[in-house]
């Protein structure tokens, strides 16, 4: 009787022996998939291919659409999702990205994070094509060619997108700025022709090329989003300046952070689609 008494006893101190080694297995491996999430916010994210690619569902598109702010909202999604490599377990609502940024806000580099992706994003007001009037049919197209492969110059990734003019007549489309901004640079660059880049109020520089001329605008001005910044062409690929011809009619458009010394292009394919409806109207 004492014999079966004690491994009895022994039986149960075995069992909550492994009912603690579970419960501690459990509590680290939570804490450890919690660290291995919170390191995606690190000093490399915002020069990550991840980050750069600017990738979002079509559920998440509408939600930024109504947002007030959806730099904010985009940079919680990429960091829950792990930039496109994970489901997005959530429903977007304001109510899911308030208790997020609750998450998020006290770790480290949140700030400089959320800074960027506002950047990107919080001062977009229109696509950078008016809708065409006075009956001409000059609309317009775009896909997502982010690291598509360019050649001239040397093999490399195209860091932008091209919207394409329908009807191939240069200094018929006008271009007008996505956003508020400054004029930072203006002129002729051998790959971008003759091109315009603008500084929008919270940091991001927008560049558009191969421009066929420009408005009345000098390096220095100030612009407003919707205002004239000349029209479309096919100038570039040449040293020589005022080189026409070498592809058809389009738009570059680029959009870049300069964190530091460090200039970094994110893909502007989503940026477009998110104000494509949002197009001003301009006489032609």
């Amino acid at each position: 009787m004492r014999g079966h008494r004690t491994a009895h006893q022994m039986a149960v101190r075995y069992a909550l022996y492994c009912m603690i080694l579970c419960f501690f297995l459990v509590v680290n491996i939570h804490i450890l998939t919690a660290r291995s999430r919170y390191s995606r916010l690190n000093e490399g994210i915002l020069s990550s291919e991840g980050y750069r690619r600017q990738r979002m569902d079509s559920e998440m598109l509408e939600h930024i659409r109504m947002s007030e702010d959806p730099g904010r909202d985009l940079g919680l999604y990429w960091l829950e999702n792990h930039f496109g490599q994970e489901a997005f377990g959530y429903p977007c609502s304001a109510e899911t990205f308030s208790r997020l940024e609750k998450i998020w806000s006290d770790k480290q580099g949140w700030e400089l994070y959320r800074d960027a992706c506002g950047a990107v994003w919080n001062d977009l007001r229109y696509f950078p094509i008016p809708v065409p009037s006075n009956g001409v049919q000059a609309e317009v197209t775009y896909e997502d060619s982010w690291m598509f492969e360019r050649n001239y110059g040397g093999k490399r990734g195209h860091e932008g997108t091209d919207i394409m003019a329908s009807t191939n007549e240069r200094g018929l489309y006008p271009v007008v700025s996505m956003t508020d901004g400054v004029i930072q640079h203006k002129g002729w660059l051998e790959k971008g022709g003759y091109r315009l880049g603008i500084t929008a109020p919270g940091g991001a520089y927008f560049y558009y090329a191969h421009l066929d001329s420009y408005a009345d605008i000098e390096e220095g001005d100030s612009v407003k989003a919707g205002d004239l910044l000349g029209f479309m062409g096919d100038t570039g690929y040449s040293k020589v300046e005022g080189t026409t011809g070498n592809f058809p009619v389009h738009l570059h458009l680029g959009i870049y952070l300069v964190t530091g010394n460090q200039e970094i292009s994110v893909n502007p394919y989503y940026p477009l689609r998110y104000v494509e409806d949002r197009r001003v109207k301009c006489a032609y």
